[in-house]
């Protein structure tokens, strides 16, 4: 089973995005589910929401996933094996204040060493800790030799015993710390894969302690993913912006990898995704390299979907608007050209006498197949020919005198002349 842990205090991010997209991916190669767990233990950062909006946006990328699960629901595990690894002394009450920690801290800030915890609580006796009223948090004993494992893209790791340290696996108010709630969560869903971001490799030899102490000895198989740089804050703002979620797949997958093709859907890059052929190094996000990709998708996107997508249901709506991809590159810019074409035109920039005429004539103008004819009976009505037609023409169809042709505006919104010229 895989696991994708998205915490419930953030949007999703590219890099989280690309987290959750690769661990589908793998998923469906190695045929196992994959598992949403929502991080819910840090309460008093949680945005109230943020878990529907999560699991929003994983559909609206089609990521399949067999259930969820938060992370709170298994609190009476954390404390029960917390309880385990004390009665084994394997872990122990610790009575220091956040003063004295902090002071040790500053201590080692001195010296230019890292912080780690000088054990002090780890000898108290029993009757000690029995006789001692003082609130408590809960320490793991730090490992006697180095945890080592095998990332499947970076390589061989080994953290010596004091980079682990005297970790706190539960808080004053005896919920979990992140590590311990993560190695007891990934022990009990007997999870066989981990695809996450680099900025958690240095959890990993903890969460594997954590587990060791429990005696459980399945391997779990690690791959830390190079963060995407980006200014964009979450993957909500590119979907807002007009970014087809299949376009943002198609250039989350591409980013930083080897790949057959540069245009595929998420389905086509299960068939031959390799993991081992991602780039350890960190990637930067590029918005026109993916205004280039979602412009792709769009071209090939069926069009009476494109025309529900802007508001329609209309396949010549649809057409309509791959007519604008010369020039833009996303949904949101494509509906404001087409809502252009449905906005009130009454600002034109030349003879408003030519523009009146051509205007008031529409309006009371027959149902016509063609431009031609439309414009023969529009010269005929108005005795107006050549640009003293066809400039204030177009400018009352779209409102605008650039992109495409009306030649080839007009047969896709022939039946919404009424509406236009309004």
């Amino acid at each position: 089973m895989l696991r994708f842990a998205p915490s419930q205090t953030k949007s999703i991010d590219l890099s989280g995005l690309r987290v959750a997209i690769f661990n589908y991916i793998i998923s469906k190669k190695l045929n196992e589910d994959l598992v949403i767990r929502i991080e819910d233990i840090d309460k008093d950062n949680i945005i109230e929401g943020k878990d529907k909006e999560i699991l929003e946006i994983l559909n609206l990328f089609s990521i399949e996933y067999k259930g969820v699960i938060y992370q709170n629901e298994s609190l009476k595990y954390h404390q029960k094996l917390a309880m385990q690894l004390m009665a084994q002394k394997k872990a122990f009450s610790c009575f220091c204040s956040e003063d004295k920690i902090q002071e040790l801290k500053d201590k080692a800030e001195k010296k230019g060493k890292v912080y780690s915890y000088d054990g002090f609580c780890e000898t108290l006796s029993d009757e000690t800790v029995l006789n001692t009223n003082a609130p408590f948090c809960v320490r793991i004993k730090k490992p006697e030799d180095s945890i080592k494992f095998t990332d499947s893209l970076k390589g061989d790791f080994s953290f010596k015993h004091f980079e682990v340290d005297y970790f706190e696996i539960l808080n004053h108010d005896k919920t979990p710390t992140y590590n311990y709630a993560c190695a007891v969560d990934d022990m009990i869903m007997n999870i066989s894969t981990i695809i996450r971001d680099e900025q958690y490799l240095e959890n990993t030899p903890k969460q594997i302690h954590v587990r060791d102490s429990l005696g459980y000895d399945k391997q779990i198989n690690y791959i830390h993913l190079p963060k995407v740089n980006s200014t964009i804050k979450s993957v909500k703002q590119l979907i807002d912006d007009g970014f087809l979620p299949s376009a943002i797949a198609n250039y989350l997958v591409l980013l930083g990898n080897e790949t057959p093709k540069e245009i595929f859907s998420l389905e086509e890059a299960i068939q031959w995704f390799d993991i081992k052929k991602i780039s350890q190094a960190r990637v930067e996000f590029d918005l026109e390299e993916l205004k280039a990709i979602n412009q792709k998708h769009l071209e090939m996107i069926e069009d009476m979907r494109l025309s529900k997508i802007l508001g329609f249901a209309d396949t010549d709506i649809g057409k309509l608007g791959k007519l604008f991809l010369n020039e833009v590159s996303t949904i949101k810019q494509i509906k404001e050209k087409i809502d252009l074409i449905f906005s009130d035109k009454y600002d034109y920039k030349g003879s408003n006498d030519e523009f009146n005429k051509i205007k008031e004539s529409l309006k009371k103008a027959p149902y016509f197949e063609n431009l031609k004819d439309l414009e023969e009976y529009l010269s005929k009505e108005t005795n107006l020919d050549n640009e003293q037609l066809s400039k204030p023409l177009k400018y009352i169809l779209t409102k605008t005198q650039n992109g495409p042709d009306i030649s080839h505006i007009y047969p896709l919104i022939k039946n919404y002349i009424g509406e236009i010229v309004k």
